[in-house]
């Protein structure tokens, strides 16, 4: 029986990647990972795939720790591994709370990386990991800047991942949409407001998925949705990072 592990899958883009990963035939059930259990178990009315409800704060060291625990237990089958949990504040570095800082760490960097490194034995050669990083990845960004530095993180493991598992023909796939409209900016925005500019670029979760699973059927090492987007890597690729960061600020 091959498996799918989606983490956030309680809202916004996780939500969408487990109802289209639910259109897999080969996948005959899809765990969910997040904190409200409640929301994961409404998912089940949506989708014709069984659902495995793993209740789990993926800023708790010992929630991981059970999730590694079970993983040992069933030894599954994994087609794909969608790292998709992300949190955000939006606001100057100095006025962020320490725990803040600390929990968009923990949940953006370090529970993706023990996430991965959990799942990684059970994952058929051939299987797909399929990391949710950020446009937020290619620059620095003011008012942004713990939450850019974690996605840049998650862009570089990606893209060393993939070279890494190329011998069992595992795919791995770093995501970078810019601005989403989901649930993500009622956190991001308790304090500060997100920048007005970015607003005009929104764009749907049900087509960030689409696209993104598209680029991991054809091995893509990064994805970025949406001309504008695709516009900002150029950019930021061929442009010194010093006058795009005064820019965005």
């Amino acid at each position: 029986m091959a498996i799918a592990i989606v983490t956030g899958a309680s809202g916004g883009i996780g939500r969408e990647f487990v109802r289209q990963i639910a259109g897999d035939r080969e996948v005959d059930a899809i765990w969910v990972l997040a904190r409200r259990v409640d929301r994961l178990a409404e998912l089940q009315g949506e989708i014709d795939k069984r659902l495995v409800v793993k209740g789990i704060d993926l800023a708790c060291k010992s929630d991981l720790n059970r999730f590694n625990e079970e993983l040992k237990a069933a030894s599954p089958n994994v087609k794909y591994l969608v790292n998709c949990a992300g949190l955000g504040y939006i606001g100057a570095f100095d006025g962020l709370k320490c725990e803040e800082i600390a929990r968009m760490i923990d949940i953006n960097c370090t529970a993706l990386s023990f996430v991965t490194y959990y799942v990684l034995p059970y994952i058929n050669d051939g299987g797909a990991i399929i990391n949710l990083a950020s446009s937020a990845a290619f620059l620095p960004q003011p008012n942004f800047a713990v939450y850019a530095a974690s996605k840049s993180y998650v862009l570089s493991l990606s893209r060393a991942l993939r070279e890494e598992l190329k011998p069992r023909k595992i795919k791995v796939t770093a995501v970078c949409p810019g601005p989403v409209k989901t649930e993500f900016f009622d956190i991001a925005e308790v304090r500060n407001k997100i920048a007005a500019y970015k607003k005009k670029y929104m764009v749907n979760a049900k087509d960030v998925v689409c696209a993104a699973l598209r680029a991991s059927a054809r091995g893509k090492a990064v994805t970025t949705y949406s001309i504008s987007m695709k516009s900002f890597r150029l950019a930021c690729k061929i442009l010194p990072h010093k006058w795009l960061v005064r820019l965005a600020k």
